[in-house]
């Protein structure tokens, strides 16, 4: 997917540290065997998730969703369905449905997207949806007001148990990583750790924090330490 709006971030990074003082970071967390962690970033564009009874309200009785090919973590996977995201000052066209259906309805954007939008949208973890900002919908059969359920989506890292055993990490916990590169590298921080199987080590970023840090999907970056880590000092 590719990242096409950009928005500084204020939060999440920090300025330039040696190649040297990220190595010395993360030897504080991480067995030296495992140095260095290296996670490929995704990144991800703006997409919906819905329920079965919004599937077929958007589209017809009884639909099925299309696989694009498109493998995503945790039995999930991009299809060829697209919606059109009405706001109160824009639209956001073709944005991508995500299967299979889900037990409540999402919609992940960027912060970019919500201005489009004209809506205020808060950074959240999925399924995290209380007192989220809603949003119309239009698909091929109707139009359909959905009264809450977008986001940001908190900045997450997929892993599966044998990954997160070797990596000292457990479900929930957070963590920094770096981008590569001398130029403008940056550090996120409070990066959330996601650990279920069946799932490939993967960083998930919308397109403002790719642009940002001038990151695409397939390329890689580090990982530094655990959130709340005490690390000696240099």
């Amino acid at each position: 997917m590719t990242a096409n709006a950009s928005e500084s971030l204020s939060s999440g990074c920090e300025s330039y540290r040696s190649t040297a003082s990220i190595h010395h970071l993360a030897s504080a967390v991480l067995p030296a065997s495992e140095l260095p962690v290296q996670i490929p970033v995704v990144v991800m564009a703006p997409h919906a998730h819905f329920t079965s009874a919004m599937i077929e309200e958007l589209f017809c009785d009884r639909y099925h969703l299309h696989p694009s090919g498109v493998a995503l973590p945790g039995q999930r996977f991009a299809t060829l369905e697209t919606v059109d995201l009405i706001g109160p000052q824009g639209w956001l066209r073709k944005v991508q449905v995500i299967g299979p259906p889900r037990a409540t309805n999402q919609i992940e954007i960027s912060r970019t997207n919500a201005l489009v939008l004209g809506l205020r949208v808060p950074v959240r973890e999925s399924g995290d949806l209380i007192g989220t900002p809603g949003i119309t919908v239009q698909g091929p059969r109707s139009q359909v007001a959905l009264g809450t359920g977008v986001i940001c989506a908190l900045r997450h890292v997929h892993m599966n148990p044998e990954q997160a055993k070797r990596f000292g990490l457990k479900d929930r916990d957070r963590v920094e990583v770096a981008t590569r590169g001398t130029n403008r590298r940056l550090f996120f921080q409070d990066v959330l750790v996601r650990v279920s199987p069946r799932v490939s080590l993967e960083l998930h970023l919308d397109t403002d924090e790719a642009n940002a840090a001038g990151v695409h999907t397939g390329d890689f970056v580090v990982l530094t330490r655990r959130i709340g880590e005490v690390t000696a000092s240099n």
